[in-house]
């Protein structure tokens, strides 16, 4: 009994720091969000109306959110399909193909992920400047003389698409070495006997490949979408601030300008209210989709 008291208390010892750090710096936070959602109420005074759901029936008739919620889906489209496609297309292809320098083409791919959003911002930025990027010098190769430059970060409908480029950029490495140590584990009698069978690499890829490492691919889908809703935050912040004309804003810089730029910081929180029930509820629905009997080699 006594050493059953002591283990108790040491598991007890073990968790408590971490529950009380969750507590104060998430769970703390999270109902006061919900609660501030409820309020009127600058963010500088003592001032504090309860409105009860007015700021949610205001969010709703406003259309520049609308216009940042869609943002926001359109960069968790574009950039989850072509990340998790090209991060495991280079993933099977460094695993399996014979290629001299392997070691050196995984930490170059690596590398964009240990750079900070501001040096990946301020790369991209240069890359889409409109006078000397290397874009629009590429470009003009190909172009008549004196034709206008394409101004990527400067026009409605091209702006949110260069984001997600460097969106993409950022995360492809990460996710390829992660899905280089799944590949890894699959036994190589299983490839063999595949190939024995007279099936092809694409068609290894879909049908072993994939299978095996779809308990990964799983697992990461749901964080990357999560980091992606952040992550584009800080993109747009370092980049473009939302503009031109709101054409790049995403819901959490909007979510942002309301609170801190404009002084509605209670409407800034019912907008975080409603990012964080659609966090869950996008996790949710993914891991419904991608739910399938794990196979075992």
């Amino acid at each position: 009994m006594d050493k059953q008291k002591g283990r108790g208390r040491f598991v007890f010892l073990c968790l408590a720091p971490a529950v009380i750090l969750f507590t104060v710096f998430m769970v703390i936070p999270t109902i006061n969000v919900f609660r501030m959602s409820l309020y009127k109420w600058g963010g500088y005074s003592a001032n504090q109306e309860f409105v009860g759901l007015d700021n949610f029936k205001k969010l709703f008739a406003d259309p520049k959110f609308y216009q940042s919620f869609q943002n926001t889906i359109l960069l968790i489209v574009i950039v989850t399909i072509i990340t998790f496609a090209f991060a495991l297309v280079f993933a099977a292809i460094l695993s399996r193909e014979k290629i001299k320098g392997q070691n050196f083409f995984r930490v170059i791919f690596y590398i964009p992920n240990i750079l900070s959003v501001v040096v990946i911002s301020a790369i991209f930025s240069a890359i889409y400047d409109p006078n000397n990027g290397m874009l629009n010098s590429l470009i003009a190769l190909f172009r008549e003389p004196g034709e206008v430059p394409t101004l990527w970060l400067g026009n409605q409908q091209l702006v949110i698409y260069s984001i997600a480029i460097a969106l993409v950029w950022q995360a492809i490495g990460y996710y390829m070495v992660m899905y280089m140590a799944s590949m890894a584990s699959i036994p190589e009698s299983i490839y063999e006997s595949v190939n024995l069978d007279g099936a092809g690499r694409v068609k290894t890829f879909f049908s072993i490949t994939i299978p095996l490492v779809w308990t990964n691919i799983r697992t990461t889908l749901t964080f990357f979408i999560i980091s992606t809703i952040n992550l584009s935050f800080l993109f747009v912040k370092a980049m473009t601030s939302g503009g031109p004309d709101g054409a790049s804003e995403v819901i959490l810089s909007y979510m942002y300008k309301q609170a801190y730029t404009n002084s509605s910081y209670g409407y800034g929180m019912a907008i975080g209210a409603v990012v964080f029930i659609f966090s869950f509820a996008l996790s949710a629905i993914v891991n419904k989709v991608t739910k399938r009997e794990p196979l075992e080699f």
